[in-house]
């Protein structure tokens, strides 16, 4: 099991965990509310025990509520990251992947998959990039565009714990 390094959330206020953990899944702070209202002890200050308890909130939320959340999640490379929009967790995430250093003909290819996708799911691509470069993303776009609504919903859902891990190990 991993320490939180500078938190340790069991020690705190519900106003003081939803502000420290409203963001590990992306512009959703219902996720932390719950995971605080479910009780507090030790355990949770051990990063994986307090981000299983949060993916298990995200599994069992209604369909509405998991939807809305990946929805709140900006496509790879799009618009809200060319004109500086994203939070700052997803704009290092996108950075570390090599996202920023695009050729022309990359973020046009991004473009076209961002589009096409939500044209075929309704919500966007979701991938965890931590580890990741443009080029792999750009061939899992590609293969992943091919599955069926209901699979790809479960990868983003899957995906979207992974993120969250991601950022519950930088604190």
């Amino acid at each position: 099991m991993t320490a939180f390094q500078s938190l340790k959330p069991s020690s705190m206020s519900r106003d003081e965990f939803v502000d420290a953990f409203a963001d590990i899944y992306e512009h959703s702070p219902w996720v932390a509310e719950k995971a605080y209202d479910l009780g507090q002890d030790a355990s949770l200050d051990q990063i994986e025990t307090l981000h299983q308890r949060m993916s298990d909130i995200l599994l069992n939320a209604d369909h509405a509520r998991q939807l809305a959340l990946i929805n709140a999640h900006p496509d790879l490379a799009g618009k809200a990251a060319v004109q500086g929009q994203l939070t700052q967790a997803s704009t290092d995430e996108q950075a570390g992947a090599g996202i920023h250093q695009c050729t022309a003909e990359e973020f046009s290819r991004f473009t076209e998959l961002n589009e096409a996708y939500k044209a075929k799911f309704t919500f966007p691509f979701i991938m965890a990039v931590k580890g990741s470069n443009r080029h792999q993303i750009l061939a899992a776009f590609e293969t992943r565009i091919h599955n069926t609504v209901d699979t790809e919903f479960r990868c983003a859902l899957a995906e979207i714990n992974k993120i969250a891990l991601f950022r519950l190990l930088t604190l």
